[in-house]
């Protein structure tokens, strides 16, 4: 059989369309017997009519082959009726219009080296008209051959026929598509006047959508307003074209205008332009706005349909309220409008978001009842929830029933399993599942891949490890970067394994990478955290050896370890060593080195540097007053704190509840307890707000003072502003009114603890005996203990 060339390859002639040639011709009586049945056995004429009737219905159905197809041309070539326009463009656009099968796989190409047959011979049998030349262009811009569809548009011209609007706007919808959006426009307002054309509302539509999908609303707008200069009336599409690109922009305001407008016309709204208002509404983060469209949409008597419904409940389960979105669901049912399988996915994923695993499943089993039949995204969300949850049966479950179902599983399928497997340290199970992903053509991705070397890196396979990171390199897919190891290192140095972190960097050098400041920042963290000094300064020395220089971080870093384990002079012996090399200490150091000498107990020191810090220019930040108030006070130094907080306020330093907390204390140390008082009340002026640190030093005092009707009206207001009492207080507050022999009042408290599910404290516990044992001196007033306290009765009897 002669070769035909595919669409791609034709050539571009002006002056004749590229021939095909013809296939084996088909016998008469097999013509007959496949197009034309009805034909009687007596008549031996071949009518094309009903020939062509027979292939499009074929062609509809999926089941014409380009054999068959060109046998049909083969017959019509050598008959002597020619073919009529309509039964012509019937065939040319079932080809064009039909999705690839088994028979045919590429209809557009079959259409236009079908036509390319007959436009080549010698003789006419068939007459093309301008639907015949419109339909062959627009096979072409389907197919991305924009300059085919225009050398189509340039013989149609040629051969005198009229071009009318209808093929200009193919071009058109081509061009826009191609995204050449400026030419379609130049089409528009030019050639299609010279062409005799008067562009309608249609070919303004192609033009304006054109631009809102390259993003130019200005023009989209500005030809919006042109089109009605040139007597052009916008109509439905028009208006739900601007409402939703200008929705999309979450420009809400003109969306708002454009639909006033539109009605104002006389143009009624469809469900489509009030989807895109409830969508730009959602997406912008409103919510009452969307139920007024909705209620807005009733009144004007057009019916939401399923997509009105899921923008409802995708915004719902976005801000955790997956049980009002089932709401929505079921009202959407009880409306006789059958959810799809995105209302099923968006309810599911926002049931799996907040952890109502019951409620997911229960959703789910209901579509087999309901007949809906669940696909790799239902499965997934299903898959995805029980993994992260930890539940890897379940998990597993649903994965068997997804293949039992003939559902197969993509990437996103294994990524939650084989992660949950890493995690768990089941990395055997993790690899099975990797093998037979590959085995069943899956391919793997980057987070699949980036999951299990987290996990053999996290559990200390580093070999396993390297492995995957070069398979991955093999098969083109890039190695995760740097931060993911710093990551992992992180992550070990905080668990204080920070000689596994260590051996990450053999893994980094492997793949060509190469370590940076931030790398050995987090070892040198993470032996700072175990104490381990002196193996911190190695790595800052091999660090420099490295050719790296430290920055100020790694400087803060290791200055905060010797500070943190009393090293405070090789602290401060680094820190000039910083200021030796040029690294221009930060907020962070100072603060570092301050917190140390007040640690230390070196007050002088600590005030000097601190006058220092001001000098240099750094940021004193509210962490700086906290440390240094806070350290003139643990070293009794309030009267200090005091008049540095004072002589700050004075000049409109803004504090935090944490320097207000300090300062109340200090107030109370020296016995200015109004001051501490007029203080507290003073909070909320200041813009501030009491936490329970707060009230623990304003309870603790006042009953120190013995004010405690005043300290139980301060409990009270506290649970009133909505600040809880934590176990702290609490057991603080019944240690001292048992010390004051205020009974009642302590059990009163015991009773919170136990309402809030604490548990008292070792020191209470002991104080309780000790004063209702058989010597304390409370011994017989255990009854004025909360019932669950009274089993030391039979100590104190003893």
């Amino acid at each position: 059989m002669p070769r035909r060339l595919p669409l791609a390859l034709l050539p571009l002639h002006t002056k004749a369309m590229p021939r095909l040639s013809s296939t084996t011709p088909m016998s008469p009586l097999r013509l007959r017997a496949r197009h034309s049945s009805s034909t009687s056995h007596s008549s031996r004429s071949w009518e094309p009519h009903t020939a062509f009737a027979a292939a499009t219905e074929r062609a509809r159905s999926g089941n014409l082959t380009p054999e068959d197809a060109h046998h049909l041309f083969d017959e019509l070539l050598r008959q002597a009726n020619p073919v009529q326009e309509r039964p012509l463009n019937n065939l040319l656009a079932a080809l064009a219009r039909a999705p690839a099968s088994a028979a045919c796989s590429d209809g557009l190409a079959l259409a236009v080296n079908l036509f390319s047959r007959i436009s080549q011979g010698a003789r006419c049998v068939a007459h093309p008209t301008a639907c015949t030349y419109g339909i062959l262009m627009e096979c072409c811009c389907r197919a991305h051959r924009l300059d085919l569809a225009f050398a189509f548009f340039g013989r149609l011209l040629r051969t005198g026929l009229k071009a009318g609007v209808i093929q200009v706007c193919t071009l058109l919808k081509g061009l826009c598509h191609a995204k050449r959006t400026d030419e379609a426009l130049n089409v528009l307002l030019h050639r299609m006047t010279e062409l005799g054309c008067t562009p309608d509302v249609v070919a303004y539509n192609t033009v304006i959508h054109g631009f809102f999908k390259e993003g130019q609303v200005g023009k989209a707008c500005s030809l919006f307003h042109e089109m009605a200069q040139h007597g052009v009336a916008p109509n439905l599409m028009t208006y739900t074209s601007v409402i939703d690109a200008l929705c999309k922009a979450k420009a809400m305001d003109k969306a708002e205008y454009f639909l006033r407008q539109m009605v104002d016309n006389g143009v009624v709204p469809d469900n489509v332009t009030y989807n895109s208002l409830i969508h730009g509404y959602s997406s912008s983060g409103h919510w009452k706005e969307p139920v007024r469209v909705s209620k807005e949409m009733t009144s004007r008597r057009v019916t939401a349909d399923v997509h009105t419904y899921n923008m409802f409940m995708t915004f719902l389960c976005k801000h955790g309220r997956s049980k009002e979105a089932a709401g929505i669901f079921d009202t959407m049912a009880m409306k006789g409008l059958k959810p799809d399988n995105v209302s099923y996915a968006i309810l599911l994923h926002g049931y799996a978001t907040e952890g109502c695993l019951v409620d997911m499943i229960n959703l789910f089993n209901s579509m087999e009842r309901n007949c809906i039949l669940p696909d790799c995204c239902i499965f997934n969300i299903l898959i995805n929830a029980y993994a992260k949850s930890g539940k890897l049966d379940k998990a597993m479950l649903i994965f068997n029933e997804m293949q039992k179902q003939g559902v197969s599983p993509d990437a996103v399928t294994y990524l939650p399993v084989i992660d949950a497997f890493c995690k768990k340290g089941r990395l055997d199970d993790a690899m099975i599942m990797f093998n037979q992903m590959i085995d069943m053509g899956v391919r793997p991705d980057t987070a699949v891949y980036t999951s299990l070397i987290q996990g053999f890196c996290t559990h200390g396979d580093l070999v396993k490890a390297k492995e995957l990171v070069t398979e991955m390199m093999n098969k083109g897919i890039p190695p995760p970067d740097i931060k993911f190891f710093h990551s992992i290192m992180q992550n070990l140095c905080t668990e204080g394994r920070v000689i596994e972190a260590r051996d990450i960097l053999g893994l980094i050098a492997h793949i060509g990478m190469r370590p940076n400041v931030c790398t050995f920042n987090i070892l040198i963290g993470g032996y700072c955290l175990v104490r381990k000094m002196e193996d911190a300064s190695k790595i800052f020395d091999d660090m420099m050896s490295y050719g790296l220089e430290p920055s100020n971080i790694t400087y803060g870093i290791l200055i905060n370890g010797y500070c943190k384990n009393l090293r405070i002079d090789d602290g401060l012996i680094l820190f000039k060593e910083m200021l030796r090399k040029g690294v221009k200490p930060t907020t962070f150091n100072y603060n570092v080195i301050l917190d140390g000498l007040f640690l230390a107990g070196r007050t002088v020191a600590a005030k000097e540097k601190f006058h220092e810090m001001a000098e240099s220019g750094a940021d004193v930040c509210i962490d700086t007053y906290c440390i240094v108030l806070g350290g003139l006070c643990r070293n009794n130094c309030y009267s200090e704190a005091i008049m540095l907080f004072q002589k700050l306020s004075a000049t409109n330093v803004k504090f935090d509840i944490t320097v207000v907390n300090i300062i109340i204390g200090a107030f109370y140390r020296v016995q200015r307890n109004q001051e501490a008082k007029d203080l507290f009340v003073a909070i909320p002026a200041n813009g501030l707000v009491p936490n329970s640190v707060t009230y623990t030093i304003m309870m603790r005092n006042l009953i120190k003072e013995g004010s405690i009707e005043e300290a139980d009206d301060l409990f009270l207001s506290m649970e009133k502003s909505g600040c809880t009492a934590d176990s702290y207080m609490l057991n603080l507050i019944v240690r001292m009114l048992l010390e004051k022999g205020e009974l009642v009042k302590a059990g009163n408290y015991m009773s919170k603890v136990d309402a809030k599910s604490y548990s008292l404290e070792a020191k209470t516990v002991s104080l309780l005996i000790s004063l209702f044992s058989g010597k304390g001196k409370y011994r017989e007033h255990i009854g004025l203990l909360p019932t669950k306290y009274r089993f030391r009765e039979e100590a104190a009897t003893v």
